[in-house]
């Protein structure tokens, strides 16, 4: 028993800093890329910033390692109540740790580029732009599909089971649930143009959802689980 009760108490401690790291690392990433997604000049700010931008990458390679590492933490305590939506939890986070890859490999491209356009300024300058457009354009999708569509759907299903459960107070649940929707959301009316990314009225529809990651890092840090049998 004790044994069980401990494993129980370390495994919401590293679950809970994997929350807080992901948060952290995610936040860093995107001010580091700026040089390089944003502005009209990215082709040439791209290389001159590139070792920022570089370590950019790498909080989002932490960012994929500390989102992927929630989805395997939580898994077994999600499974224990419902095993279709532990596995839909996991797999969902999964598929979000994907796609931030993906944007991570586009914004590397961009830098690649960058340099290569700074090597030679005289050649084609608009097939240059078409390729830097593209690279961009698939961050930017990739963004708005991880961490805004893909977050929203995996932490409703957690949510919902932490509030069936009790595994978590059932008001902090009811946070996340709301967060969830509402990040889901976000991410349509981005999809369909109706608001822009990073924009006042997308900042706003996130911060419920940062909240409860936030809190819930904190509450499995200091409380754990409530193991409810």
């Amino acid at each position: 028993m004790y044994f069980s009760e401990r494993r129980h108490r370390v495994d919401a401690i590293i679950t809970g800093v994997f929350f807080i790291a992901a948060a952290v690392t995610s936040i860093i990433a995107l001010k580091l890329y700026q040089p390089a997604i944003t502005g009209d000049d990215y082709l040439t700010q791209a290389s001159l910033h590139a070792k920022p931008v570089m370590m950019g990458a790498l909080h989002e390679l932490f960012l994929v390692a500390t989102a992927s590492g929630t989805g395997i933490m939580l898994y077994p305590y999600l499974r224990r109540y419902n095993e279709q939506m532990g596995l839909a939890y996991f797999c969902f986070r999964l598929l979000e740790a994907i796609l931030i890859l993906i944007g991570t490999l586009s914004v590397l491209a961009i830098v690649s580029l960058s340099k290569a356009y700074s090597a030679n300024p005289i050649s084609d300058v608009e097939s240059f732009k078409a390729v830097g457009s593209t690279l961009i354009a698939i961050h930017d999708w990739t963004f708005m599909l991880g961490p805004n569509f893909m977050l929203g759907i995996n932490t409703f299903i957690y949510s919902y089971v932490f509030f069936k459960s009790r595994l978590i107070p059932r008001a902090l649940s009811v946070i996340g649930i709301v967060g969830a929707i509402m990040i889901f959301i976000a991410a349509h009316l981005e999809m369909f143009g109706v608001i822009q990314q990073l924009s006042v009225g997308g900042v706003v529809m996130a911060i419920p959802i940062f909240i409860y990651e936030m809190s819930l890092a904190v509450w499995l840090i200091v409380k754990g689980f409530n193991m409810i049998d």
